[in-house]
């Protein structure tokens, strides 16, 4: 599927999980973040320091992937999914835009001083055993041209 609007199913998932892995590199590197799903531009917004292994990767190469996912006890009801985006430091209006939603979500953030970061998402991949095993949907952000 190629469409600017992400299937309410994959959306639905996203905003109802906290908690996504982030892969940057080269050298690959992962780190688990607590994020905040934005479904009107299907983007993520993530906290975390510029000076961590993962914050440097990012800033030198913002191609980044990961996955998000829960922790059910029965394989029929695995849901997960797997993401490719490009990430970037926020600043000015759309950092204080992502900061109140990101602290509206996790209040304890309101004393954190780690600068606001966006995950654009390009593609995302869902298997949710639980409408079939297996059962994939997928998403593309359409290009521009």
């Amino acid at each position: 599927m190629s469409d600017t609007a992400m299937p309410a199913a994959i959306s639905r998932f996203l905003k109802k999980q906290h908690v996504l892995s982030l892969c940057s590199g080269p050298p690959v590197w992962c780190a688990n973040c607590f994020y905040v799903f934005d479904p009107d531009s299907c983007v993520f917004w993530l906290m975390t320091e510029k000076h961590t292994r993962h914050g440097a990767q990012m800033l030198s190469d913002p191609q980044v992937a990961g996955t998000i996912n829960g922790q059910p006890k029965s394989v029929l009801l695995i849901k997960g999914v797997q993401y490719a985006g490009r990430i970037t430091l926020l600043e000015g209006d759309k950092a204080k835009a992502a900061h109140s939603a990101y602290v509206k979500r996790f209040p304890v953030a309101i004393k954190a001083s780690a600068p606001l970061w966006e995950i654009r998402l390009d593609e995302v991949k869902m298997t949710d055993n639980a409408l079939g095993f297996g059962k994939k949907l997928s998403w593309m952000r359409e290009q521009a041209g």
